[in-house]
């Protein structure tokens, strides 16, 4: 069944064409990941989706009554509510409905007997929609979702106001989930989210009933959520069946037999264009006749684009001047406090020449803080940092701070590397895809992704042999994001990496350190493997834990297990004798309704039947309740 589908959608601004005949179908059940550079028109294609800005032709079609939710990348919330006053919001409906239902319930208390089977109508009704909604479980999936994502209980009464300007992303992405619209519209979701989170965030979309539409650079959340890629590529779709995984193996292979196809294609028009020219030159009226039809053959051939990635265009490589010594960095008992709150303490890590390291750990718990403290640049509490023998350590800073913003880009290099020539230059920006007049643009006008390919290049020109980054993938498109992972895979040196982009741990680290308020925990592997440890040792402490528990735990149940059946046992007598009482009560009232003397009176029948109703009603409560303890 299609959900949202799409037909030969195009749209520009001004002269700048964004979208070309964009053609596609989203069925229920289709998890799709809509990626491509930079740029190239993925949230102006969700914007069009919503009816939020127009395009200016083709056709688009939404199934009736389709619920969609749209995650954007700006929180819209009432900054004067609570946390959970906002998540309430969802929930007005189910809210309104439980309001119906209690007036309702005090109405039928109170009601004549006319009016009580219309008003259990009514009562039903709201019932069926309440069940229908989760109306008995709103309260549970508010505090879930929001634990899930990172808050805490004492959380839920602050006003959104004193929230940061993640955790108000965090909140709206919140009230989306929650609102299970029949699609999701997301754009970048995990942006602000912890490793925890963004794990809470995956397993909950992988398992969501409805349809989901992603835009996202994080490959890993891609590979475990969506089944299907959208690559939004020269202004079209082309879409491909799979998580991001298999997407990249397939699209190999289409480069491949599109080079092929091109090179093949120009190899013929060369040699058409070689037979057009000699034939021309022969002068005779026969070859020249021909020449002109190959021409014109020629003119309507269909010319192929020559295939282009990022990876072709963006160039990167790393080459320290020295080689470090072996041990390239030793902390030992490193801690580190702000007035009264420890950041962390009992830290120990050892880094030694060619490892690739990555750093994890919750947000706010003092990564960047380390980093700056290896630096340099923020002083040590208690313990030791010692940086090893020829270690000429280059930063990457995920908030571009090395930069100055009223420097041009060429300027920026330029001053940090005063010999290079003009023409060395703008032949690295080249590179990093700054060509022509972008060299000259200011540093404030860039976007996140082109400051970063700055950064990276004053990086890469400083011939380190021990890279600190900080959040490296950030802001970079995924094309981007692979050429760096290259870069620092073919890199001689060594690296220490906070990042929480899995897919880019997985594929460059070997080594996993973890870092937590009471220390640092090294796991040697990549971030598959520190999960698969992780988890071993959650398993284990599960064992353990129910080893020393299981007897005592097995002697309570028995003891609660019996007292429960002698309590029963009671019960079960009780309802008996109950029963029997309200049948023998039951069959006197039929034995006075039976008596015709009785229909002279009215008001004493409607009475007689109205409490051997009542009697019945009790009586199949009772047999229900002792039904229920024979279970």
């Amino acid at each position: 069944m299609i959900l949202i589908g799409a037909k030969e959608i195009s749209k520009s601004y001004v002269t700048e064409e964004i979208l070309s005949d964009v053609t596609f179908n989203i069925q229920k059940g289709d998890k799709v990941g809509l990626i491509g550079v930079n740029g190239s028109g993925k949230t102006t294609l969700l914007n069009i989706l919503m009816n939020e800005i127009s395009y200016d032709s083709g056709e688009i079609y939404k199934q009736k009554d389709l619920k969609i939710g749209y995650l954007k990348q700006l929180a819209d919330l009432n900054t004067n509510n609570t946390l959970y006053d906002e998540c309430l919001i969802v929930f007005e409906e189910v809210i309104g409905l439980e309001d119906k239902m209690r007036q309702l319930e005090q109405k039928m208390s109170s009601c004549k007997e006319d009016d009580l089977d219309e008003i259990l109508l009514q009562y039903q009704k709201l019932q069926d929609r309440f069940i229908k909604l989760d109306g008995y479980e709103y309260n549970s999936r508010i505090q879930g979702m929001l634990k899930g994502l990172g808050f805490k209980e004492e959380d839920f009464y602050k006003n959104i106001r004193f929230f940061s300007g993640g955790q108000k992303s965090r909140i709206q992405l919140a009230k989306l989930l929650l609102s299970k619209p029949d699609i999701l519209f997301l754009d970048e979701p995990t942006n602000h989210l912890d490793l925890e989170a963004i794990d809470f965030l995956q397993n909950f979309l992988r398992d969501y009933d409805g349809s989901i539409l992603l835009i996202s650079h994080d490959r890993y959340f891609l590979d475990k959520v969506v089944n299907k890629i959208f690559l939004l590529e020269n202004k079209k779709i082309e879409i491909y069946k799979g998580n991001y995984s298999a997407y990249t193996v397939q699209r190999k292979k289409d480069l491949e037999t599109r080079m092929a196809a091109y090179e093949n294609q120009q190899k013929e028009i060369k040699r058409q264009q070689e037979i057009i020219e000699r034939f021309s030159n022969y002068g005779s009226a026969r070859l020249i006749k021909q020449s002109q039809s190959r021409k014109k053959l020629l003119d309507k051939m269909k010319v192929l684009e020559e295939p282009k990635n990022v990876s072709s265009q963006f160039s990167l490589r790393f080459t320290p001047a020295v080689e470090s010594g072996k041990d390239v960095l030793k902390i030992e008992d490193l801690s580190k406090s702000f007035d009264d709150k420890t950041l962390f303490e009992n830290v120990d890590i050892d880094i030694y020449k060619g490892e690739k390291v990555g750093l994890i750990g919750s947000n706010g718990i003092g990564k960047t803080t380390l980093f700056k403290m290896i630096l340099g640049k923020s002083g040590i509490n208690n313990g030791s940092i010692n940086i090893g023998s020829q270690v000429h350590i280059g930063y990457f800073d995920q908030e571009q701070q090395n930069l100055d913003i009223n420097n041009t880009i060429i300027d920026e290099i330029w001053n940090e590397y005063p010999n290079l020539t003009h023409y060395d230059i703008r032949n690295y920006l080249a590179r990093f895809m700054f060509i022509g007049d972008d060299i000259f643009k200011e540093i404030s006008e860039l976007s996140g992704g082109e400051k970063a390919r700055v950064s990276l290049l004053k990086l890469m020109l400083s011939t380190s042999n021990f890279l600190l980054m900080d959040e490296p993938t950030n802001h970079l498109d995924i094309d981007s994001k692979e050429v760096l992972e290259n870069a620092l895979l073919e890199y001689d040196g060594t690296c220490f990496i906070i990042s929480h982009d899995r897919y880019f741990l997985n594929k460059v680290v070997d080594k996993i350190i973890i870092l937590n308020n009471d220390g640092a925990t090294t796991y040697l592997g990549n971030y598959d493997y520190y999960i698969e440890k992780i988890n071993e040792d959650k398993i284990q402490l599960e064992i353990e834990r129910k080893s020393k528990t299981s007897i005592e735990k097995e002697k309570k149940k028995l003891k609660e297990l019996e007292r429960e059946k002698s309590q029963n046992k009671k019960k079960i007598i009780d309802l008996e004798k109950k029963i029997q009482e309200i049948e023998f009560e039951i069959e006197n009232l039929n034995l006075q309704a039976s008596d015709n003397e009785l229909y002279t009176d009215t008001k004493k029948v409607e009475s007689l039947f109205k409490e051997i109703r009542i009697k019945e009603q009790l009586k199949e409560q009772l047999y229900d309740d002792w039904f229920e303890l024979q279970d």
